[in-house]
């Protein structure tokens, strides 16, 4: 289930008996890595109480629509933007009906239709109530908009029956969970991605270098192994986890990233450059640390060009499918198709680092993705949805 680390699920419990298993759903997906928010209907309150899954979810429990305590009132809008996706478990026959009819007078079925987030959902009732012409319809209904299912499962029910109708283990609807972010979009490419800064050398204790953190290039990496990618994660100074299934190499100067990238080229079908490669570096660093004295008010470093490993891997025979980063601070979609051009990439992913609200450092970006078919504007979202989001469009790209 590694690909629930540092995902975002809302859980929706609705009023089921079922609902006594919900505390350990949310157990199984915390331990798998995912943050989880808990959203309540009325019934499921009289099933099991909201402080019981604030105690193992670790954050609030939301059950109304509108929450004076929520910005502007609008909780079903901020957590619909929060969530990567959407777990309902235990779904009744009740709620089933009312999320295939569009219904949204309460907070669950609200954010439901604000959410472009996955849905899963675990039905829970009698095994007449799930037979039924008018659940099956409602059923059919949700699945042809996209909405996911597990179970429900065969065995006693509560009410004493035998049959369909029993909520899926909590284990089996956490891998199920897992599974709506595997897209296998990229299966059997091998995706060798750049990220962080690099630092060229002054002397001993000093370097020239750039703000990057590297969070671009490491979600990236978690979504193009999601993706179902073999990914080689080439790493400048950054201190960030390797995320799971990644092979990471560190690196630290341009020429160490470009060795490093070479090396990987002959296997390659898929390279991204997301790394904030220094664009020079000093023509002779010192051995030993340079002192200030009293008599020198200034310094002068002489400086190269670096290697541009972005057009060395565009140039390289039998090259593989080539995206750039490009972060500018003016004109930036007149530079990026200027780099688009210049390097011969296919494609290349353009942000303002001008602003403090995206960018280097930030959790956040905002960028535009540029190729010779198209141009596609990505709004301001968290690097972990614009990641998936620009995998997707990548193997679009690829599998044509």
């Amino acid at each position: 289930m590694q690909s629930l680390q540092n995902k975002r699920l809302l859980l929706g419990i609705t009023g089921g008996i079922a609902a006594y298993k919900s505390p350990d759903l949310v157990r199984r997906l915390r331990d798998a890595g995912a943050e989880v928010r808990v959203v309540m209907t009325r019934g499921a309150c009289e099933f099991i109480t909201p402080l019981t899954l604030q105690a193992v979810s670790g954050n609030r429990v939301h059950s109304d629509l509108l929450d004076a305590d929520a910005e502007a009132a609008m909780g079903h809008i901020e957590l619909a933007r929060w969530a990567d996706a959407i777990v309902i478990a235990p779904a009744t026959a009740d709620s089933l009906a009312r999320f295939s009819v569009g219904r949204a007078d309460d907070l669950l079925t609200t954010l439901l239709r604000a959410s472009d987030a996955p849905v899963l959902v675990a039905p829970a009732m009698n095994q007449a109530m799930w037979r039924d012409e008018a659940t099956q319809q409602h059923y059919q209904t949700l699945l042809s908009r996209g909405y996911q299912f597990v179970g429900p499962a065969e065995g006693a029910q509560a009410c004493g029956d035998t049959g369909a109708g029993r909520m899926s283990e909590p284990l089996e609807i956490a891998q199920q969970s897992a599974a709506l972010f595997e897209t296998l979009s990229l299966s059997g490419q091998h995706v060798v991605i750049t990220a962080g800064p690099t630092r060229e050398l002054i002397d001993p204790v000093r370097y020239l270098s750039n703000y990057s953190t590297g969070k671009m290039g490491f979600a990236l990496a978690q979504a193009a192994v999601e993706a179902g990618a073999k990914v080689t994660l080439i790493a400048g100074p950054v201190s960030l986890p390797t995320p799971e299934r990644v092979e990471r190499i560190d690196v630290v100067s341009a020429n160490d990233m470009l060795e490093a990238v070479e090396k990987q080229l002959s296997s390659a079908s898929l390279f991204i450059a997301s790394a904030a490669v220094a664009d020079f570096r000093p023509v002779n660093p010192a051995e030993q640390k340079i002192k200030k004295t009293s008599d020198i008010d200034t310094m002068t470093i002489d400086t190269v060009k670096n290697p541009d490993i972005l057009a060395s891997v565009a140039s390289a025979e039998s090259a593989p499918f080539t995206v750039g980063f490009a972060a500018e601070t003016e004109d930036l979609i007149q530079h990026a198709r200027d780099k688009l051009t210049r390097k011969g990439i296919n494609m290349i992913v353009v942000n303002d680092v001008s602003r403090e609200d995206i960018g280097f450092a930030s959790d956040n970006n905002e960028v535009t993705v540029i190729s010779a078919a198209e141009t596609i504007s990505i709004d301001k979202c968290d690097k972990q949805h614009l990641a998936r989001h620009l995998i997707e469009l990548i193997a679009a790209q690829l599998n044509t």
